[in-house]
């Protein structure tokens, strides 16, 4: 067998492969908006980037008020995450912005959402998540309630990987409009919405006879999930994250940063990707919404050896 050719073509492949640029991530997060440590869009982002990095292969930028400040950012992006107000709100639907990203979606740039910006309106924008993530809040259908939401159990897929089921409290939406038969998405974090869910009267987001029969039967409910697009991109939908506080938990922490990779194509760590928070950390960057700004906890201390055997 001659081997020549074979491993002259791997030394010529070799120096691309290890000069191959990062993939470029653009974080655009919303502007302030709810109480302290709610809606962290700014902070939460802040946090992700200090997770993230040192993680091989993907590098991240950070846009505020829900736009980036030069449109330039958009060149060679592999993915765009937003973190933001919803509704009439959502920054995406003003002006031509919608079309501005569908553009990069043709030529398929990873898109993903968290939270209230899961949320555009049925009249604009809905047709357009369902089509670049797999799925959207939808007025009249989802409702918006703080629960416990317990996730037994979790998928085989990249964005799980080292994730553990675990149970946090936030304003979980469910009940989601998702493409038609499920088309291509796949369901990453599923629990039983509690009873006491559909405790509100009905509303655009508080309550709906098609979601009351479905908590009522017991129906699954996916909070989050990730989706594959014809052109190439992938999606995902986290509809956690108004608690700025839940971005504590290692797993629920990870499953999102775990998610970013996947959506730039860079590939997830067979453990997922570690990473640890301090209190420090968590109270970093918040922003500014009057009040009393709040502190980390205090670190205990470690007591002396003396008294220790006291």
């Amino acid at each position: 067998m001659n081997t020549l050719p074979s491993l002259l073509a791997l030394a010529l492949a070799l120096p691309s492969a290890l000069t191959a640029a990062p993939a470029k991530v653009l974080f655009i997060s919303g502007s302030p908006s709810h109480g302290v440590l709610q809606h962290e869009h700014r902070a939460g982002f802040m946090l992700f980037q200090k997770c993230l990095a040192t993680t091989a292969g993907i590098v991240t930028e950070l846009h505020t008020n829900g736009w980036v400040q030069d449109e330039k950012a958009f060149e060679n992006a592999a993915a765009i995450v937003l973190y933001s107000s919803g509704g009439g709100g959502l920054p995406f639907l003003r002006d031509n912005r919608l079309e501005k990203i569908g553009a990069l979606m043709q030529k398929g740039v990873g898109f993903g959402c968290i939270h209230y910006a899961v949320e555009p309106t049925r009249e604009k924008g809905q047709k357009e998540w369902l089509d670049w993530i797999g799925g959207a809040f939808e007025a009249h259908w989802s409702v918006n309630p703080h629960w416990d939401a317990d996730f037994k159990e979790l998928p085989r897929h990249p964005v799980t990987r080292g994730v553990k089921p675990f149970k946090t409290n936030d304003e979980w939406y469910f009940h989601m409009r998702f493409r038609e038969g499920m088309k291509d998405v796949t369901p990453i974090l599923t629990a039983l919405a509690p009873a006491t869910t559909m405790n509100r009267t009905d509303g655009t987001h508080s309550g709906n006879p098609a979601v009351r029969e479905a908590v009522k039967n017991g129906a699954p409910q996916h909070v989050m999930w990730a989706a594959t697009r014809p052109d190439g991109g992938r999606g995902f939908g986290f509809t956690g994250g108004h608690n700025h506080l839940g971005w504590r938990n290692d797993d629920q922490r990870k499953l999102v940063l775990n998610a970013i990779l996947w959506l730039a194509k860079v590939e997830v760590p067979a453990n997922g990707v570690e990473s640890k928070v301090t209190e420090e950390d968590m109270m970093a960057n918040l922003d500014p919404k009057g009040g009393a700004r709040p502190k980390a906890a205090a670190k205990k201390e470690e007591p002396k050896k003396d008294d220790a055997k006291k």
